[in-house]
């Protein structure tokens, strides 16, 4: 028990200088980097996903039964392609539902910054 106290004392004195905060500072700082640089796995794939969005509206017209979810899902086939091809493997389902959840966003910013309004010719018709 003796000896264990010693450790202990040793360690807590450690831990109690300027090194030991500077060091447990910079392990914490370090963690917290890699938590917060952490991105989501659409994130990569973003250029393709603004080609497969803007592939799927042009292809998919207004009128068609379930406009949204054919588009979704045609722009989901087309990154998960682009996926494949890249990493030489099929997604999962959580790198999936990833790019599905990337398509969601970048189509709402899209739509926000108005880059998906088809032109005036092209509505009338």
């Amino acid at each position: 028990m003796d000896k264990i106290q010693v450790v202990l004392a040793l360690v807590w004195t450690l831990l109690n200088s300027p090194a030991g905060i500077a060091a447990l500072a910079g392990v914490i700082l370090w963690v917290l980097n890699k938590l917060y640089a952490a991105k989501p796995t659409w994130a990569k794939y973003e250029g393709a996903i603004i080609s497969a969005v803007r592939f799927a509206e042009k292809e998919i017209p207004d009128d068609t039964a379930s406009t949204g979810m054919a588009r979704l899902d045609r722009a989901l086939k087309y990154v998960l392609a682009t996926f494949e091809q890249v990493n030489g493997r099929r997604a999962t389902d959580a790198e999936a539902a990833s790019l599905k959840e990337g398509i969601q966003i970048v189509h709402n910013d899209l739509d926000v910054q108005g880059a998906l309004a088809k032109p005036a010719a092209e509505a009338a018709q």
